[in-house]
């Protein structure tokens, strides 16, 4: 009971630790805490995402506004259940352990269980305790989100709210930063102050936005490998999965991730990994599942240009959820590197983490002697239809030259879809061609303005 009541300061205090009290928000909280507060619906909030996202800071500053709102500190419960201490007790248990420890004459009215993937079928003893506390309000958290959701959608159906905290968004980037008057939104129109400097941002997101804590540290950003890659990729290649899902491996699967990390945004196939990798087929496929799991890539799957999906699944892109992961792991990139436009491409793929994307495509095709590609594809996944498209460019070229575009228009005419968008690098306007209206809009614009949708939605 004394590590309980060494975790849960403010039944002493009234007040969180001092020095997590004074990190910065993540503006997730706004999201967040409404849910959590709201002790009329009977459910336990399953809060998932990757390593070192700030998932353990973010429950910390939802204590604090509880605290703030007049809530017995005492009524309080946080248990962090990566510490080794705890592995052999129940979730059930560790409540009741909990209440004793902090002399509360009432059970906790909220509960935090940090980092449950640690206990096993957790899920199973969650659901259990929602029905068995009404009156609590549970809010757990995990890192291995895709395993979480799994379980979450198959045993917590009416008992779980799911809760999904991305890397940083290039929104939050500039707010922490206190950037912000770069970008502002006025009449429905995001309007730019210097594109040039917007453009500098986008650059150090690029390379260093994704951790909240790289930021706000020159000593980390001058020794990204060492944090990053030691001390969070490693971590979870080395450590979390394997000891999730029994790897025998772990050597193997840490080269197979770097293959992925330095091939960020490109077409894959099982064939082409088995040759270039020398892995087994159903291997890769467990290793991918594994790392999607660890929220680590996201898999993204080709329609045809007709927005129809394949029978089987036979090519597919991989990025990175974050792109500061591959700059860690090999370089920082420039402007007129060659793998700029995709880690545009993976950047801007990474603001949509935080929804439920599984709408995203891509789509590609070959008829005859035509090829095409448009880089992401709205469906509606019930009617297989495309309702929106982009195409990802590191150019301003197309505006004058937008016959360039072949493939897009192609899609858009064989989808009934007569806007589409294209990004840019600094260039801001939109124009008919071709009987579709082109939207162009600076790359580091619409990741922004995604960013700005998905929090104050």
């Amino acid at each position: 009971m004394g590590h309980l009541r060494y975790e849960n300061p403010w039944w002493q205090t009234k007040a969180i630790n001092s020095d997590i009290q004074k990190l910065p928000r993540r503006l997730y909280i706004h999201q967040l805490l409404p849910i959590v507060k709201n002790r009329d619906l009977k459910r336990a909030v399953v809060l998932m995402g990757g390593h070192r996202v700030g998932k353990t800071v973010l429950l910390h500053h939802v204590i604090h506004a509880l605290l703030s709102v007049a809530i017995p500190a005492k009524n309080i419960l946080y248990v962090g259940l990566n510490n080794p201490i705890y592995t052999s007790i129940g979730l059930e248990e560790l409540f009741q352990l909990g209440g004793k420890a902090s002399g509360a004459k009432t059970d906790p009215l909220f509960v935090f269980f940090d980092e449950i993937q640690y206990l096993k079928d957790w899920e199973r003893h969650l659901k259990i305790m929602v029905d068995s506390y009404p009156q609590v309000k549970f809010i757990v958290s995990g890192s291995a989100a895709a395993a979480l959701k799994i379980k979450s959608t198959e045993s917590g159906a009416g008992r779980f709210t799911e809760f999904m905290l991305p890397p940083l968004t290039f929104q939050e980037f500039l707010t922490l930063q206190h950037k912000e008057d770069l970008i502002s939104l006025e009449n429905e129109a995001f309007k730019v102050t210097d594109i040039k400097e917007l453009n500098g941002q986008f650059l150090n997101y690029i390379n260093f936005g994704g951790y909240p804590e790289v930021i706000f540290s020159e000593t980390i950003r001058e020794n990204m490998s060492k944090y990053i890659k030691g001390d969070i990729i490693d971590k979870v290649l080395l450590r979390d999965l394997p000891s999730l899902y029994g790897i025998r491996d772990v050597q193997e699967m840490n080269r197979f991730f770097a293959y992925l990390a330095y091939n960020t945004g490109k077409e894959f196939s099982l064939e082409r990994i088995s040759q270039e990798s020398g892995i087994e087929k159903n291997i890769i496929k467990k290793y991918l599942e594994y790392l999607e799991a660890a929220f680590l890539i996201k898999v993204v799957n080709k329609i045809h240009e007709k927005s129809s999906r394949f029978k089987r699944i036979t090519f597919f892109k991989i990025y990175l959820t974050n792109t500061s992961i591959r700059s860690a792991m090999f370089s920082p990139i420039d402007y007129t590197d060659d793998e700029m436009g995709l880690m545009v491409e993976t950047a801007i793929y990474a603001q949509w983490m935080h929804e439920k994307n599984d709408s995203l495509r891509y789509a590609r095709w070959k008829v005859g002697q035509t090829e095409g590609e448009v880089d992401m594809v709205a469906i509606d996944t019930l009617k297989q239809k495309a309702t929106w498209c982009l195409e990802i460019k590191w150019s301003n070229r197309f505006i004058t030259r937008p016959i360039e575009l072949k493939s897009l228009f192609y899609f858009c005419e064989l989808n009934n879809l007569n806007t589409a968008t294209v990004t840019t690098i600094d260039k801001d306007l939109s124009l008919m061609y071709n009987n579709v209206q082109l939207r162009f809009i600076p790359a580091a614009v619409y990741a922004f303005k995604i960013g700005y949708y998905s929090i104050t939605k």
